[in-house]
């Protein structure tokens, strides 16, 4: 196990146990909800908007300034159902949109404020996003008044950078593009049966030898990054920066970007913890019916006191909390600090006799002074050497603090965006970003090129089964959790894709060295591309069959300098199904892996299988190790595949203990006839696969099968361009 990232040799499922993909389900913690997913079976959508809805059109026609005049207006309009703090919501909703995007996560790219996740359980109900549900309440009269012209998920993220203006902070800019959806997205949150909690064992023990499960990056169920009181509740600084370099790094976050996001959001604001927690209402999805989502705080007299507890840490970081300063640093270092605790019972840190000038005001009487706060996470940037050198230059040079914390908020709010070609509006920032994926603009070669360099690369000795891996390896990293990975920029030349396993590093370098000597004036992305699709065409008509693998053309090719290796790394498969690739046994089993790479690709189930099936008829297996191709005639385009899986003269057995290898023999005479992994026979033994496999087995569906596996090969090809 690597002791990092708590994985099975960089496995992205990692752990010591066997699990699902799923871990706990919504069903799981809140049972008596209503079964809503029964209308969505069969594929039906419950996006109201439906299919033919443009958000980047609605978004484009949207009347900007106005809309960002009625949030700024908002952040001073204290309603009396749920007071701003200081007479201001800013802080709040820097907080609503911190909590939006944090939950992203570099391991699978899942997370992060793209579709407005923040509106749906669990993250709705999550103890880390207590009372969030009243930020969404506040927006909601804006939402109405500007409808599909606004996502949830760009107001979200809209209103926290509002919030830091008018409050006179540094803002970067704005890239909207983020189209909601209606219902909560899958994804593994993690297998614990209780929220965070003192006593709840945190992720990281190295005492016990455990580490922080690969995807995951929050410290402990329903929490964003770390537990503020220091890990488990323990309030002991040091161990607080080992979760917060941890856990921000999983989330795209260096030692520096983590400084000052920290220091910079607690530049505003104050946390609540007035009343010890067991004065307060359940989550909102398990809140009774009559209570409208509302959860935790509901009681109005108690809301007008200010008696208010989320974190149970209770205080403001700053003596001046509605506006943009450099006093969380000043006073972090001014001061000597005890450890304490708030009404709650949480443990903070208050300063050591403070003088007056440096207290703060209550957040419901300005006329009041009390005491500013620091929590263990904020210690440890005092106490952890390389987060202290940090702090140290920042408090020195404030000016490197504004455009840091400005640079790191906007990573923060669109790291999940993918490339910048994504973004929309009129604040999109003009500098490119080494974490945007930069790709050159491209340009669209002629037909006649296309089809002289299609004649070139089948003429020039390289098989279907090479040609086809290939492309597929320089496609098939795209994620459509983060939009990151694709085809466009043909990285899988450079350092660190080109060196992967699941991609058979020296044929590749063959296959791209032959095809970088025949592509003329297309860009290598093109040619690799259009190399996999002439494969294709050649592997149909030598079946007999005919098909035009109509891909698009125009991608850039990125260089080295553009293409930041070491934030690649999660890309690596550790498991192909499409490729039968896996590295070694892993706590999930293969067949989840390939359901998995599925979903990232954002395939359907007819589009999996039938991809599945014609790459086993193509060869195109990582390792040529002949696993899953069952057929006489590899390197044809057949849905030979499914026939002879589905022939029950085949009988099958693993081939060690592992049970990830299997060998086919016949019943009658016992002879080997083909070999196959996980990924292979879980199409036959799963039902749902299985009634897919059984319909392009079929006489007379071979032209259904061909149809979709062009379709769903197109799809991946041009998964990332967004261009277009």
């Amino acid at each position: 196990m690597d002791a990092k990232t708590g994985s099975i040799e960089g496995c992205p499922f990692g752990g010591k146990e066997m699990r699902t993909l799923m871990g706990r389900t919504n069903r799981d913690w809140w049972p008596e909800t209503a079964n809503v997913e029964l209308l969505m079976q069969g594929g039906r959508s419950p996006d109201p908007m439906g299919d033919d809805f443009n958000y980047a059109e609605a978004f484009n026609a949207l009347d900007y300034n106005a809309l960002k005049a009625d949030i700024t207006a908002l952040m001073t309009d204290s309603q009396d159902w749920w007071p701003a703090d200081y007479g201001h919501y800013g802080p709040f909703f820097i907080r609503m949109a911190w909590h939006a995007a944090g939950t992203y996560r570099t391991g699978d790219g899942r997370g992060g404020a793209g579709s407005g996740q923040q509106r749906f359980a669990p993250l709705n109900s999550w103890p880390d996003n207590g009372n969030l549900d009243k930020a969404r309440r506040l927006l909601w009269p804006i939402k109405q008044k500007y409808g599909k012209n606004i996502s949830w998920a760009d107001l979200f993220i809209l209103t926290g950078n509002v919030a830091i203006e008018s409050m006179g902070g540094p803002v970067f800019g704005f890239g909207g593009g983020r189209a909601d959806v209606y219902e909560p997205e899958t994804v593994y949150w993690g297998t614990e049966e209780q929220w965070v909690d003192e006593g709840v064992e945190t992720r990281i023990i190295p005492d016990k030898d455990k580490a922080l499960e690969n995807p995951l990056a929050a410290i402990q169920m329903g929490l964003i990054y770390v537990n503020p009181e220091g890990p488990g509740g323990n309030p002991d600084p040091l161990q607080s920066a080992r979760d917060m370099r941890e856990t921000f790094a999983r989330m795209a976050m260096n030692d520096e970007e983590t400084v000052a996001l920290t220091a910079g959001g607690h530049a505003f604001g104050k946390a609540h913890g007035a009343q010890p927690s067991d004065t307060f209402g359940g989550a909102p999805e398990g809140e009774h019916l009559a209570l409208q989502g509302f959860g935790w705080l509901n009681d109005e007299e108690e809301i007008a006191k200010g008696h208010i507890t989320t974190s149970g840490i209770e205080g403001s970081w700053s003596n001046n909390p509605t506006a943009w300063s450099h006093d969380y640093f000043r006073l972090l270092f001014k001061y000597d600090y005890e450890l304490t605790e708030s009404p709650a019972g949480a443990k903070m840190w208050t300063p050591v006799n403070p003088s007056e000038e440096d207290m703060a005001p209550d957040a419901r009487d300005p006329n009041k002074k009390v005491p500013t706060i620091m929590t263990t996470a904020d210690m440890a940037l005092k106490m952890d050497p390389d987060y202290r050198k940090i702090s140290e230059r920042f408090h020195a040079n404030p000016e490197q603090l504004d455009d840091a914390f400005a640079r790191a908020w906007f990573k923060l709010c669109h790291r999940d965006m993918g490339p910048k070609v994504r973004y929309l509006g009129p604040e999109v920032p003009a500098e490119e970003l080494i974490w945007q994926d930069p790709v050159p603009a491209g340009s669209a070669p002629s037909d006649a090129d296309v089809a002289a360099f299609k004649t070139a690369v089948l003429s020039s000795g390289l098989s279907v089964s090479e040609l086809v891996k290939a492309a597929w390896a320089s496609a098939s990293t795209y994620r459509n959790s983060d939009h990151r990975g694709g085809a466009n920029g043909a990285r899988v030349r450079l350092a660190p894709q080109k060196d992967w396993a699941a991609n058979d590093p020296s044929e590749l370098a063959d296959v791209l060295a032959k095809i970088d000597g025949l592509r003329g004036s297309l860009s290598m992305a093109d040619a690799i591309v259009l190399a996999g699709a002439a494969a294709i065409e050649k592997a149909a008509s030598d079946a007999g069959s005919s098909v035009t693998v109509a891909v698009s053309t125009g991608r850039g090719d990125a260089s080295d300098e553009q293409t930041d290796a070491e934030s690649f790394e999660p890309l690596e498969p550790f498991a192909d199904g499409f490729r039968n690739y896996l590295r070694t046994k892993a706590s999930v089993k293969t067949e989840d892996m390939l359901l998995d790479k599925a979903h990232l690709l954002g395939l359907t189930i007819p589009e999996l299988t039938a991809l599945v099936g014609g790459m086993r008829a193509l060869g195109a297996v990582s390792g040529n190790t002949g696993h899953g191709v069952f057929t006489d005639r590899p390197g044809q385009l057949t849905n030979d595949f499914f026939t002879n899986l589905l022939d029950m003269s085949t009988k099958w057995a693993p081939t060690d203990e592992s049970e990830e290898t299997y060998i086919g023999k016949c019943r009658k005479t016992g002879a080997d006839k083909w070999t196959a992994t996980r990924a292979d026979l879980i199409f036959g033994s799963n039902s749902v696969l299985r009634a897919q496999a059984e319909t392009f087995a079929e006489s007379g569906n071979e032209q259904l099968f061909l149809d979709t596996f062009v379709s769903a090969w197109t799809k991946v090809m041009d998964a990332d361009r967004f261009d277009i």
